[in-house]
């Protein structure tokens, strides 16, 4: 068991002016894997104040912008070395497959590197001539106290996606952690300072809604970065408006693979074991909307039943589990009211359904289910289930399937399974989403992320993730 005893803000381990501990259990088996200090309103606050300081008055803003890059790339050198340590910490914390952590582990090593690359490759300073005459400078500077706001699902690869650019940018920041992964989080700070960031640059805790709150209208906040459901981001959105602060938003999704009817169906199914099911369903980007041909639903039914019947399912620290507990008793019986609500209806359970796994009779289990013969108006098809729930809808030639993948709310991620690479772009040009693979494509990490329509504002990554957390200045000369 890991335990914290105090919450660290500004680079060092304080007491907390509140005598709330939360006990972080495994969603596999209920043992404590670790305690930390819930936060404060005070809490808050005197993060607020050592990061409006360090803004203000310290040195790390006022660095060039490559000495901020060689300490983080100090603390990307310590992470490593302990990367394995922590994938396998979050199995156990909130029951993320170790297959599943391991990818995340490889994940935030390459975005690292993007991240570097980016930076390294930025206009931070152009000069130019004026128009209609004299000479301009354009400088982009740091925004200012960012409160970086995450999810508990991938919670390193999701901070550390928010804390690279804007340190690098020069910004201080406060990072909340959410209740359910209070723990994990925690090792970053002491990386932090060990790789050289400054007194004040950096604070992490964890807090619930109300306190958190609390950050997000600080007025000693500029800058608001936040990972998770749509509807906290509509809170934030409102929140920050009111103080016009500025606001990035990365949500929810209800993603779509379209499937045509020249895809091959073994490399498909086998594909989408992977691109539906990730981490228990509890990815934003999942692909839980499958749209096949109507003439064949039945035959990618049977493969897509199949492979989920194979699933193993179990204790998430094993090797060889590809699917665990989701990560609380509520966000399980949240997942169970909709696979009851898609069968009231009408939608039909090919395999699972609810209930727990046959033979597991402890944790937080959900049985993968898939729903066939369902309408792109019922609500498990419109809603974010974040669970292992997918939806195989039938359409009727290659306009109705683009325009059920359009009928969404969301618009965050997608794709096109054809053996034609040209078709595949034709289509995923149509596709009202923020990003599409052709198939199996990886995504590039130079390239923005982020959502259409209720799936966000703003773009994590590359060059676009570093204009969120830069203000722009003009000199004219």
């Amino acid at each position: 068991m890991t335990d914290f005893s105090k919450v660290f803000i500004g680079g060092r381990r304080v007491a907390s002016s509140s005598p709330r501990i939360i006990e972080v259990r495994s969603p596999y088996d209920g043992s404590v894997v670790g305690t930390a200090p819930l936060a404060s309103r005070e809490d808050i606050d005197r993060a607020v104040i050592e990061a409006r300081r360090a803004f203000d008055q310290g040195p790390w803003p006022r660095l060039a912008v490559e000495e901020r890059i060689q300490v983080i790339e100090r603390f990307h050198a310590l992470y490593e070395a302990r990367s394995d340590e922590f994938a396998r910490f979050t199995s156990q914390e909130m029951g993320a497959p170790h297959w599943f952590t391991q990818a995340i582990r490889g994940l935030i090593s390459n975005q690292s590197q993007a991240f570097f690359k980016a930076a390294r490759s930025y206009a931070w300073e152009d000069r130019r001539v004026g128009f209609p005459s004299g000479r301009a400078i354009w400088l982009r500077e740091p925004v200012g106290v960012v409160a970086a706001i995450i999810p508990w699902n991938a919670p390193h690869q999701v901070a550390l996606g928010k804390l690279y650019p804007a340190l690098i940018a020069g910004c201080t920041v406060v990072l909340k952690l959410a209740e359910e992964t209070a723990v994990d989080g925690q090792f970053l700070g002491e990386l932090f300072t060990e790789a050289g960031v400054p007194e004040g640059v950096i604070s992490i805790l964890a807090a619930d809604k109300e306190v958190s709150e609390h950050l997000v209208i600080h007025p000693g906040v500029d800058k608001i970065g936040f990972t998770g459901s749509s509807s906290v981001g509509r809170r934030i959105a409102s929140l920050g408006g009111a103080q016009l602060k500025r606001v990035s938003l990365e949500l929810g999704g209800k993603s779509a693979a379209i499937v045509l009817e020249d895809a091959d169906l073994a490399e498909t199914v086998a594909a989408l074991k992977f691109r539906s099911f990730p981490n228990n369903g509890q990815v934003c980007v999942a692909q839980t909307r499958v749209l096949v041909p109507r003439a064949r639903q039945a035959e990618w039914a049977d493969a897509m039943v199949a492979m989920i019947e194979e699933i193993t399912i179990g204790d998430p620290t094993a090797e060889d589990t590809f699917l665990g507990p989701v990560v609380s008793e509520r966000q399980r019986q949240r997942i169970t009211d909709y696979i009851h609500l898609g069968e009231q209806e009408g939608a039909r359970v090919a395999t699972g359904g609810a209930g727990s796994p046959d033979g597991i009779n402890q944790g937080n289990f959900i049985r993968p289910t898939l729903f066939i013969d369902v309408d792109n108006d019922m609500r498990i098809a419109q809603e974010e289930i974040f669970g292992p729930v997918v939806c195989m809808i039938p359409y009727d030639g290659e306009d109705e399937a683009i325009a059920l993948a359009n009928a969404s709310d969301y618009g965050l991620s997608g794709s096109v399974w054809t053996s034609d690479a040209t078709r595949a772009e034709a289509i995923a040009r149509k596709i009202r989403t923020g990003g599409v693979t052709h198939g199996n494509a990886a995504v590039d990490l130079l390239s923005p992320f982020g959502g259409f329509k209720q799936s966000g504002i703003g773009r994590e990554f590359g060059s676009e993730g570093i204009n969120h957390y830069v203000e722009h200045k003009t000199i004219a000369l």
